[in-house]
């Protein structure tokens, strides 16, 4: 299960150092401040992921699983067609492709956390 936890917050931590790097290399406006309050929120979830207990594990991978689906989310919206929040970005945006990679990885990686622990914390398991 650390094996787990450890990548669990080491994704978390990627999107958040993506959007963090973003932010200092010339994002503004709105959406620099929309990527530092990512940047904050994935630390605060990949922390909670290391040191949650057992009985918290599941509900702390499953909000940083929720934070990353829609953070990946929020990134396809802003690539199709409908902008999001009037702000459109395009694959050719800095960092996006990464941007994908690391979120799409993390929403699995923090499912199978998010499962792991639950199917130990129903069998009891500590």
């Amino acid at each position: 299960m650390a094996v787990w936890r450890g990548l669990s917050a080491a994704f978390l931590l990627g999107m958040g150092g993506i959007h963090l790097f973003l932010v200092l290399t010339g994002t503004g406006g709105l959406l620099g401040v929309l990527f530092v309050v990512n940047a904050v929120g994935a630390v605060a979830l990949a922390v909670a992921v290391i040191v949650a207990g057992q009985q918290r594990l599941a509900l702390a991978s499953a909000l940083g699983l929720l934070f990353v689906l829609g953070t990946l989310l929020a990134l396809l919206i802003a690539l199709s067609p409908v902008s999001l929040f009037g702000m459109r970005s395009s694959l050719g945006y800095r960092l996006a492709p990464t941007s994908i990679v690391v979120e799409s990885v993390g929403v699995v990686v923090l499912a199978v956390t998010t499962v792991l622990a639950l199917r130990k914390r129903a069998g009891g398991v500590r």
